[in-house]
């Protein structure tokens, strides 16, 4: 391979690492509180979520790639890929929020409700009402399962987009995997420094952090790539 044919999966994998970054602000995380039903959105970390969904979108994703016919080299199979993996990260997030949804309503006996907004952006419901004393809102309402939604998607996206980039790079599906999961979790980790605790989505004021974490992946991104590069040329 010569040094052309490095910039395209070089810039592939630093606009796949700004998306990851950028998908973890949509996700609704609520951390311990949440578990305990004090605090809106999901009962784990930031990362762990995120995470969660960007490897079942890779999984997807590889397995899109493994099928018969497919080829890298087609933008519409790369499409199809990437498009997979949104859709099994969507469904991982997707399935944990109903889940969780189900315990917070018929479990402890709550009603959803968000504690950043004043009414649900997407119903109009009220929320103020609906929030326990002491509590920071509980539960996943609509505007959150929206939001998580479009992170998973986004996430999906963005992992399969590295998956891509490194099995264009030459490296063996299970090694683009595994690199692809490593990388994953590297941007997970810069936006959940950048969100500095929970948040419910993108009507939570610290989505406006979001462009921080973005340009901050973008650069670490960019650094990774070249010393994915440089590992594909087995420097």
């Amino acid at each position: 391979m010569d040094a052309t044919s490095f910039i395209l999966p070089l810039a592939e994998i630093t606009i796949a690492g700004a998306i990851i970054n950028a998908s973890v602000h949509f996700v609704p995380v609520g951390g311990a509180p949440a578990a305990m039903a004090t605090s809106t959105g999901v009962g784990t970390g930031t990362t762990q979520l995120a995470a969660g969904a960007g490897f079942t979108g890779l999984l997807a994703a590889a397995t899109m790639a493994s099928q018969a016919g497919v080829s890298l080299a087609n933008p519409v199979h790369m499409l199809l890929i990437m498009l997979s993996g949104a859709v099994g990260a969507m469904i991982m997030l997707g399935l944990t929020m109903l889940i969780g949804q189900i315990i917070y309503v018929y479990g402890i006996g709550i009603v959803p409700a968000a504690d950043k907004c004043e009414k649900d952006p997407i119903t109009g419901d009220i929320q103020k009402p609906y929030i326990t004393p002491g509590t920071t809102g509980h539960g996943i309402p609509t505007v959150c399962f929206v939001s998580g939604s479009i992170g998973a998607a986004l996430g999906g996206l963005g992992g399969a987009l590295a998956y891509i980039a490194l099995q264009q790079l030459g490296f063996a599906a299970a090694i683009a995997g595994v690199l692809a999961v490593g990388f994953f979790f590297m941007n997970a980790v810069l936006a959940s420094y950048n969100i500095g605790g929970t948040i419910e989505g993108f009507h939570d004021p610290k989505f406006k952090k979001m462009p921080n974490g973005v340009i901050a992946s973008f650069v670490s991104s960019l650094i990774a790539g070249a010393v994915l590069i440089g590992m594909a040329m087995g420097l």
